[in-house]
This record gives structure tokens, sequence and C-alpha cells, in this order.
């Protein structure tokens, strides 16, 4: 499987004091805020410093321009996500077995879909051709360590990497759809994509003779 180009961090320098996270977050709220009300080709780092309540330059600090700063509230998106996951998969009365898992890692996503500013335009990625979009390899990685331990999986396996990105483009694909046809997210397209993950899937993940491949 060709394998992603890793990614430089956004930031021009990492937070060090308490003060200096709180101010970085609020940044990212507010780009986060913007980019709901605004979408992503009028967000100016001048407009976000202002929502913040910061001088320009503390934008600057951390990030040399509005792409940069995108891409930092990507990636703190796909933190969150990955923190929501872990949340549900060992709670006390959480689900078991990795069809349940699989539910989860939807239903998170289009909780965030619904209720997280600037998700809809920012998910894990900043816009970009399609084409040129690498984050669901980052997306697909960090599920497949997520989900290894609670079910057992080999997470080096290249075979089930494999299936993990490939399964993590598919749902891309339908929920963007779900999404375009109804914009809480169509019930119908959602229940299909979980059905075509479990089909998928299954090949790889219950034991052989069940259905999973040696």
């Amino acid at each position: 499987m060709q394998q992603p180009t890793p990614q430089p961090t956004p930031l021009r320098r990492a937070p060090v004091q308490q003060r200096s996270a709180q101010r970085l977050a609020r940044i990212l709220d507010a780009c986060a805020e913007l980019l709901e009300e605004t979408g992503y080709e009028d967000l100016s780092t001048r407009a976000v410093a202002g929502r913040a309540d910061v001088p320009i330059g503390s934008v600057y600090r951390f990030f040399p321009n509005k792409r940069a700063m995108a891409e930092a509230l990507a990636r703190r998106n796909l933190d969150a996500y990955a923190d929501r996951i872990t949340a549900r998969l060992t709670a006390p009365d959480a689900v078991s077995g990795w069809r349940a898992a699989m539910d989860v890692v939807v239903d998170e996503y289009l909780a965030m879909k619904r209720t997280v500013p600037g998700f809809a335009l920012v998910e894990f990625t900043v816009p970009a051709p399609r084409e040129s979009r690498r984050a669901n390899y980052e997306v697909a990685d960090r599920l497949l360590a997520l989900l290894a331990a609670p079910l057992g999986l080999n997470a080096a396996g290249e075979r089930l990497r494999t299936a993990f990105l490939v399964g993590v483009e598919t749902a891309d694909a339908l929920l963007q759809l779900a999404f375009r046809t109804d914009p809480a997210g169509d019930p119908a397209i959602v229940a299909e994509c979980k059905l075509l993950l479990r089909a998928y899937l299954a090949r790889y993940l219950d034991p052989p003779g069940e259905g999973g491949v040696d």
C-alpha cells in the first residue's frame, strides 16, 4: 500500500506554558466558529484574532497563515474524535465485538459532524482537491491503533491497514453523501454505510471459518 507522506506540524512553535496553551485553544475555537459562519475562503487570521480577543501577533506566533491554522484545527478534531471513541469503548457499559465498535466509529463521527463548530468544512483535513487529500491514511491508522488492543488485532499487518483505509475511504464517501442528502445526515444512507462496513470488514475481522480469512 502506498504510504502517506509525513506531514509537518502546522504550528510555528508549540505552547510551553499553560497560558500559551489556553491562548492557542482560544485561537482554534475562534477559527472553528468563523469557519461555521463564513466558510474557508473568507477566513482570515485578522478575523480570528478579533474573535479570540488576542493580538494579531499572537496568531502569527503560532501560524504563518490561515491554512496552517485550519490544519491545526483538523488535527485537534482528529484527536477529539479518537478520544471520543476511546471513551465509548472503555466505558463500564462499553459495547463488545468489532461490529459494535464500528458502529461507535460511525456514530461519533456523526455526533461531531452535527455539533462541533467548523467540522462540516474542516473535519480531519483542510479543504483541498480530493485526489490530494492524505488525511484518511492518518484516520485509518489511528482507528486501527485504537481498536487493535480491544479487538485483538495486529496493527502492524499491512493487509489489515489496507482494509481499514478502504473502509475509511468508503465510509467517508457515503457519509458525505448522507449529509448532502439531509443536513442532519440521511439515516437510510447512514444505515447502509454501517451495513457495508460490516460486510466488507467481516472478511478481515471475523475468525477464519466464520467469514474471515487466514
